[in-house]
């Protein structure tokens, strides 16, 4: 889903980018990892690869961190021994998930200077794989991003449209919230970041936040499509990973350009698709 629209924002850019899929290049294999460098020779590089299964980290511990943390690992020291530039994908995840609170006492979103603390399985072996990146070359930089939609993968949206095709209404929980990001927006601000040298942890996600079930009602108002949607509980849609309470992600640095605002994503997302099913 984001590796797609990478590959069109490089090709947007001006930029002469090499794809791999999986079966083109395993990540966790470091002779793979060394002979597909010495192969493309790359000025960067953008590793859009991960165990993305959050339940199934759960009883996937060993694979899921061979993948977010070992995987992620050898491609930044593999990057950095070649003089590439790396920009790796992380998560809201990293974070405990309890709602950071300003001065004022009031809520606020997560900052890339505050505390870590994951609570998941998935989130674990992302913060593993973010000190892998970083400890890997300084030039390296981390983006953590939220709540990913776009074509070509499964994603909330994409679900949400497909089951109110099936029924009239869907339940989905309102006491989780966080910040949509289209991954057409995403693509385009990882280049940006190695264009611009941007280096360290970065914050990058869609402005704004809402609720799951606030995301829902948005999508569904922007297609037209009639479908109810009731209000839910995380503990009424309890799932085996713990799912973070809190996701808002901002940034505090002042090289990082904000993304457009979540909405916006939604209408981008919902144009793309139309496209893409048109007969």
């Amino acid at each position: 889903m984001l590796g797609l629209d990478v590959l069109r924002a490089g090709e947007r850019a001006g930029h002469d980018l090499v794809g791999l899929t999986r079966a083109e290049l395993d990540i966790c294999d470091a002779a793979e990892v060394d002979g597909a460098l010495a192969r493309v020779r790359p000025d960067a590089v953008l590793n859009c690869a991960a165990w993305t299964d959050v339940d199934g980290a759960e009883s996937h511990r060993e694979q899921a961190h061979a993948v977010n943390a070992d995987g992620a690992g050898k491609l930044a020291r593999a990057a950095g021994a070649a003089g590439a530039r790396l920009a790796h994908v992380s998560t809201d995840y990293v974070f405990d998930g309890e709602t950071p609170r300003g001065r004022d006492g009031g809520p606020r979103a997560y900052l890339e200077s505050d505390p870590t603390g994951p609570r998941s399985v998935y989130g674990q072996t992302k913060l593993a794989g973010e000190r892998e990146v970083l400890a890997a070359s300084p030039s390296h930089v981390v983006a953590r991003s939220s709540w990913l939609f776009g074509l070509g993968g499964r994603n909330f949206a994409e679900t949400m449209l497909r089951l109110a095709g099936e029924r009239d209404q869907v339940q989905v929980v309102v006491d989780q919230v966080g910040c949509p990001t289209w991954t057409g927006h995403l693509a385009p601000a990882l280049i940006g970041l190695l264009e611009r040298d941007v280096a360290g942890l970065v914050h990058l996600a869609g402005s704004g936040r809402v609720s799951w079930n606030g995301f829902a009602v948005e999508v569904f108002r922007q297609a037209g499509v009639d479908c109810r949607v009731g209000e839910a509980t995380t503990a009424e849609m309890a799932r085996p990973a713990p799912r973070p309470a809190s996701s808002e992600l901002e940034s505090e640095r002042d090289d990082t350009v904000p993304l457009p605002p979540w909405q916006d994503g939604v209408a981008g997302y919902l144009a793309a698709r139309a496209g893409t099913m048109r007969p």
